[in-house]
């Protein structure tokens, strides 16, 4: 056995694995949540019974989950899970988005996209 294992003051503890940016941290560092009735739940005092996921307390790692589907693969539950309690708990107030501002992206999607004429029949007569 090595002579460091055994001491109580060098333990960090559990370590767990944040389900959105995929990095290993100590769990009292992450927030657990729970799957109940297709809502995923945070459990803080993690007592509540079952498999849990854990996430970093940080909006952005809630939103990487969101979008890599994280949490139902993780809880093993079928099916998208409404994480509108998780985004209560993190995200207290919505940063309001300045009128003037808007994304890139949208513009990007206007342009590529193909007009159509309503008055143009949809299939041109051949010759």
């Amino acid at each position: 056995m090595a002579p460091d294992r055994g001491r109580r003051g060098d333990d960090p503890g559990p370590v767990r694995t944040c389900v959105g940016c995929r990095s290993r941290a100590s769990a009292s560092e992450l927030l657990r949540v729970v799957a109940a009735d297709g809502v995923a739940r945070p459990d803080p005092r993690r007592r509540s019974p079952g498999r849990g996921a854990w996430v970093h307390p940080d909006p952005g790692c809630l939103h990487r989950a969101e979008r890599r589907s994280a949490f139902p693969r993780a809880l093993r539950v079928p099916g998208p899970l409404d994480t509108g309690a998780l985004h209560a708990l993190l995200d207290p107030e919505p940063v309001a988005t300045p009128t003037g501002s808007h994304d890139r992206r949208d513009d990007r999607r206007a342009r590529t996209r193909k007009q159509v004429d309503p008055h143009e029949p949809a299939v041109k007569p051949s010759r």
